[in-house]
């Protein structure tokens, strides 16, 4: 047991180490079909700003027999240990003398470059600091004239700063997270770009082709040019990994089209801004109904502090806690098996030793509680539950969120394909989940936006309007799942077509 726990405890270290270094290297197969593209317009010359183990320098440096020269290698890296990675993995000296030890995002190098490949380091914005925030702040606003979300990790600004870099005519190859083309500031990012770059192609990946297949994320690969913009480019799925079609595709500058392992189609740039890159076609983004005509979506409860605020009926019993100041409660998405929660479901959990109850007390002072309900706050206190960051903020610090029990929960992150709940149980969820309010209350009408809600349309919907990461799984923010387009055979089936233009007129009189 103290093995298994010390194991799994330094697997969590060395996760956290990447994290914060945001350092995942890259597969040879895609760096190879990276570089191909970058150095397919006659570019002697690959920079990377983001060196690490050298991924890149190692495909350009085993393309070069093939394009009968030379490529120079040049780069930025502030790890050096990453740098001693490289030369173990079988570069020389020569090869990397030409990278400095530098912040890319403060490089400012005389002249502009060719062509540009990366794996830019994956650190989202809570792990950067206040000064370095600041900093990325100003360089969006030199560039875009405006500050972008602060939401934005640190692979957008990369991309920001590496575009500012390339030469004309030059090429850009960068292998990122899907949020670059799905978070909130991706609408304005993508603007920027699309009227000064050409966007040549897209390459996604299906879930089983991931070539990161041990990290939670969903890679694309960018393929840019420093040209006039043109209204179309190619999008890819990868559908297999490794595969040579990649690299041969790319190298030929996508003249080639291929087939088997790769699918390729044309895309309209301004139909995919608007479904976004990272998504099919396919999406029914446009849709004239979305769900928030008919219902509105509330993030869960934050409690700031789950191990004080969530508990077991055992332990409420056990603290003699009044049921005034209890709610019935739902967690974590893994504990509900079905599609619906239901009085039996907080049974079995309950039997499993799992948390069912919020402790909710209200914004009474301490001495209006009974003397159960005094004691235990005041161990709250003792174990600085009231100075947590989220809880501080609170007065009084004890004063619980409230939601009204949602009819239906949808699960905020999850891989399930049916990710719509009926609460049976009248649960108020955490933040696992996201609470959705139907516009009416009648039983009819709730009864038609759940069969609305798992159409299987409907259900495939969710990818035009999530976030998408490793192993197919999607993250819907309330905003963004209130815009899920509800496909009009669904409505119809469910006899809710006639009431778009009702809910939409209730919206009108709400506002």
């Amino acid at each position: 047991m103290v093995k298994s726990t010390r194991g799994a405890l330094s697997r969590f270290a060395d996760r956290e180490l990447l994290r914060q270094k945001g350092q995942f290297w890259t597969s040879e197969w895609v760096a190879r079909a990276m570089v191909g593209y970058a150095v397919s317009g006659g570019s002697d010359q690959v920079f990377d700003p983001a060196v690490g183990a050298g991924a890149f320098f190692r495909a350009a440096k085993g393309m070069q027999a093939g394009l009968g020269h030379r490529l120079v290698l040049c780069g930025t890296e502030i790890d050096r240990q990453a740098l001693r990675e490289a030369s173990a993995s079988g570069l020389c000296g020569a090869d990397l003398e030409k990278v400095e030890i530098v912040d890319f995002l403060q490089y400012e190098p005389p002249t502009k470059f060719k062509a540009i490949v990366a794996n830019p380091p994956y650190i989202r914005h809570h792990r950067l600091g206040p000064e370095v925030k600041a900093r990325l702040r100003h360089l969006a606003v030199r560039l875009l004239g405006c500050a972008i979300d602060g939401r934005a990790g640190l692979h957008v600004y990369f991309l920001l700063h590496a575009l500012e870099l390339l030469a004309p005519a030059g090429k850009l190859a960068f292998i990122v997270p899907a949020d670059i083309c799905e978070g909130v500031f991706a609408e304005q990012l993508w603007s920027w770009i699309a009227r000064r770059f050409r966007l040549d192609a897209v390459v996604t990946f299906a879930p089983d082709a991931s070539p990161f297949p041990s990290v939670d994320t969903n890679a694309l690969i960018l393929l840019i040019t420093k040209t006039e913009p043109r209204e179309s480019f190619f999008w890819a799925r990868c559908l297999k990994a490794p595969t040579p079609q990649l690299e041969e595709w790319l190298r030929s500058g996508c003249a080639i089209l291929p087939s088997g392992d790769l699918e390729v189609s044309h895309r309209n740039l301004s139909e995919a801004l608007v479904t976004g890159l990272s998504r099919p076609a396919s999406c029914d983004s446009r849709s004239a109904a979305t769900l928030g005509d008919y219902a509105r979506a509330v993030r869960g409860i934050a409690t700031g502090c789950n191990e004080f605020f969530f508990l077991t009926r055992g332990r409420a019993k056990e603290l003699a806690l009044s049921p005034e100041f209890l709610r019935k409660t739902i967690g974590r998405t893994r504990d509900v098996k079905e599609d619906r929660i239901r009085e039996e479901t907080l049974d079995a959990l309950d039997a499993a030793g799992r948390p069912t109850l919020l402790f909710s007390p209200d914004g009474r002072s301490k001495e209006q509680f009974p003397e159960a309900i005094r004691h235990y706050l005041a161990e709250g206190e003792a174990d600085g539950v009231n100075k947590r960051t989220l809880i501080a903020t609170r007065r009084p610090w004890y004063k619980m969120e409230t939601r009204d029990p949602p009819p239906i929960l949808f699960a905020y992150l999850g891989r399930r394909n049916c990710r719509f709940i009926r609460n049976l149980a009248g649960v108020v969820p955490l933040t696992g989940f996201l609470c959705l309010y139907p516009r009416r209350r009648d039983r009819a009408f709730l009864e038609g936006l759940w069969k609305v809600l798992t159409h299987p349309r409907t259900v495939a919907n969710l990818a035009c309007v999530g976030k998408s990461y490793g192993g197919g799984a999607i993250k819907v923010e309330p905003r963004a799942l209130e815009k899920l387009p509800l496909p009009m055979e669904a409505l119809a089936e469910s006899g809710l077509s006639s009431g778009t233009k009702m809910c939409q007129m209730t919206l009108a009189l709400q506002d």
